[in-house]
């Protein structure tokens, strides 16, 4: 009403002629103060929308190469598209489609080529996904798991799973080299042991014969019996190493059955027959859980043997390629001084009750200024680091280390692999630190409680491997008395086809400084049928890495060389012959099957589809939610109203100014 009396008294009130042009401007003139008005009252709009949330159907597909090996792929690949496409289930479920090998992918490209298989893996994505939903699970596949978790248990019991069972269920004779358990490492002129787990599947006793072999020579052969009630066997056998190199060899098993898959009857394995010891030396005085932990990770790597020491029990150190000296105090002068002549390489680790003042008389490394007050130190990683290869582990996630409170200071060329803050603030000196002079290495941890960091290792990966490597590392620097090369090669002697092949590099300059404007390739020839492949080594965080997944089994001889100083480094490793995927005759039904039981599901065979359909379409827990959402929006923030009003405001002015009335 106010803007359509502003109008009228402006273009009508007192007016004598009006026009079409006036009851334009008028117009305008009202919808302008309209809008403004509009906008000082600023009224809230409310909007109602209605969606319809429909429960999620995941249906996942197994892509490994086992599907394809038990000729089920084209099965698998028609069920997956039927269930995806089926209009009923649409129309009921949000389908959502997936896959998964060693990997959890969307479902575009499906080549049944995956190298290993994790269901566990699925049940990990599926809980990050749907998190505080409740939905069912297709699950297309042979329930044959070569890495990862126990997948029965990884799903969540109250979200029912409906595995579909590919592959043919009828049982075969079968004879398999399950697993074969094996030492990388044997010392010459010992013997070492090789454990082996032989199944049968079949419905009448058999005979098979067993054979470890090398080359031509029969290194092991037995007798085995197998019957409808003993269908697993495991044999321990005991093999000499009697040459010092690398072994390749091939566990076997047959009978005079015939088999649907003879491939899973052989195992090729190899071991490194090695002809020194590394003799490590823990010297301590006090009782202390580092040193269990220590000794335990060190051994990990058969080449080490660690022996447990009071200083008084060391009569000669030429016995001992390491020594670990753990917390020395005045106990450990006559070490000290048997090693001014012996110059073996050392470890110290301090804690608090080291002797700080011994210390600083023994060694010139560091200068101690400590306090008695108790001090926790984190580790902080330096990236650069050159000494060797190693990757941070997640270093600062580990617990503290406790060492007295203190200044630590270098003295000499020191090279600190961690760094130590306290409460996320650098303190800028040194937890674990090398040195090397005058062709004597040593090693120094400032800070007690190593055995946390092991543990924590274990909470975080259920593993204990990236901090044994960690640790095999430092003594396998300390344990050696080689002059430091420019080009340093990190690789394995053998690797088992379908794993990761990684080969790592480093390359320093004059100063041992690791170059990062180095040039790095690599040359890989197979010596058999002599064709070369050649790669770049791509910058990683302290070294330069490449990836020779996909090589065939064979032997292999490498060369990398640096491109500016034409630095060259050669040797060579073995590629087994070893495809997990391909060791199955039959699905896994009964896993399947007791994964469906323990979600409330039920396990179907491949020509069952429909029967799962129905089950699906007729199951009343699984219904859509309709969901009224309610939007409020201040009139302010209508852009276009704005707009139209400036519109309308200049419509008027041009009209105005056309016809003179300005």
């Amino acid at each position: 009403m106010i803007a359509a009396g502003l109008s009228f008294y402006q273009y009508f009130y007192k007016v004598k002629s009006k026009s079409r042009v006036t009851l334009l401007l008028a117009f305008l003139r009202f919808f302008t103060v309209f809008g403004l008005l509009l906008l000082l009252i600023n009224p809230i709009i409310s909007r109602k929308t209605v969606e319809i949330s429909k429960t999620p159907l995941p249906i996942i597909v197994d892509n490994s190469a086992s599907i394809k090996d038990l000729k089920a792929d084209k099965v698998a690949l028609e069920l997956f598209e039927k269930l995806k496409n089926n209009s009923a289930l649409s129309d009921k479920f949000e389908v959502q489609s997936y896959q998964f090998d060693a990997d959890f992918l969307p479902a575009d490209t499906i080549d049944f080529k995956g190298k290993q298989t994790n269901i566990a893996l699925v049940a990990k994505n599926l809980k990050n996904i749907y998190k505080n939903q409740h939905y069912p699970t297709v699950l297309i596949t042979d329930g044959n798991q070569t890495s990862g978790e126990d997948y029965v248990y990884g799903f969540a019991a109250e979200q029912k799973v409906y595995p579909l069972v590919v592959g043919d269920t009828a049982t075969y004779l079968d004879l398999r080299v399950t697993q074969l358990n094996v030492n990388k490492y044997a010392f010459h002129k010992n013997k070492y042991p090789v454990e082996v787990f032989l199944n049968y599947s079949g419905n009448k006793a058999v005979n098979a014969t067993f054979k470890i072999v090398q080359g031509n020579s029969v290194l092991n052969e037995q007798t085995v019996a197998f019957s409808p009630t003993k269908k697993a066997v495991t044999l321990n056998v005991l093999l000499p190493a009697d040459k010092v190199g690398l072994q390749l060899l091939k566990a076997t098993i047959s009978s005079k059955e015939s088999e649907k898959n003879t491939y899973n009857n052989t195992k090729n394995f190899a071991v490194e027959v090695i002809d020194q010891k590394t003799e490590v030396a823990l010297v301590s005085t006090i009782a202390h859980p580092d040193l269990g932990a220590i000794k335990r990770s060190i051994e990990t790597n058969a080449q080490r043997k660690v022996t447990l020491l009071k200083p008084r029990d060391i009569k000669s150190l030429t016995d001992y390629n390491v020594l670990i000296l753990y917390q020395p105090n005045g106990e450990f002068k006559s070490v000290f001084d048997q090693n001014e002549k012996a110059k073996v390489n050392s470890w110290i680790i301090t804690g608090n009750d080291t002797d700080y003042g011994f210390l600083n008389q023994h060694q010139s490394s560091f200068t101690f200024k400590m306090s008695s007050q108790k001090e926790d130190y984190l580790a902080s990683f330096e990236s650069q680091f050159n000494l060797f290869a190693l990757d941070n582990i997640g270093f600062e996630q580990y617990p503290p280390l406790e060492n007295p409170f203190g200044a630590i200071t270098a003295s000499g060329n020191v090279n600190t692999l961690l760094s130590s803050t306290i409460h996320n603030i650098p303190t800028q000196q040194p937890l674990l630190s090398f040195v090397e002079n005058q062709g004597r290495r040593s090693a120094y941890l400032f800070g007690e409680n190593l055995w946390k960091w092991r543990a924590e290792q274990y909470l975080n990966k259920k593993s204990f491997v990236d901090f044994d490597v960690f640790l095999d590392k430092t003594i396998q620097y300390l344990a050696s008395t080689n002059a430091r090369k420019s080009l340093v090669v990190n690789h394995e002697r053998f690797y088992n086809s379908g794993e990761g092949i990684a080969i790592t590099a480093q390359f320093f300059n004059k100063n041992y400084e690791l170059d990062e404007r180095a040039r790095l390739s690599i040359a890989v020839t197979n010596t058999k049928t002599k064709q070369v492949k050649n790669y770049d080594l791509l910058r990683t965080s302290n070294a330069f890495k490449v990836n020779l997944d996909g090589l065939v089994a064979g032997h292999y001889s490498f060369t990398v060389k640096e491109s500016n100083s034409n630095s060259v480094y050669s040797n060579g490793f073995e590629v087994l012959d070893f495809d997990i995927e391909k060791q199955f005759v039959n699905p896994d039904w009964n896993t399947l099957n007791q994964l469906a039981i323990q979600t409330k599901g039920k396990a179907y065979l491949a020509n069952e589809a429909e029967v799962l359909i129905k089950q699906l379409l007729a199951d009343e827990s699984y219904k859509a939610i309709q969901k009224t959402i309610v939007k409020k929006s201040p009139l302010i923030d209508w852009i276009w109203l704005l707009v139209v009003i400036a519109t309308s405001l200049a419509a008027e002015w041009l009209v105005r100014k056309y016809h003179g009335l300005l």
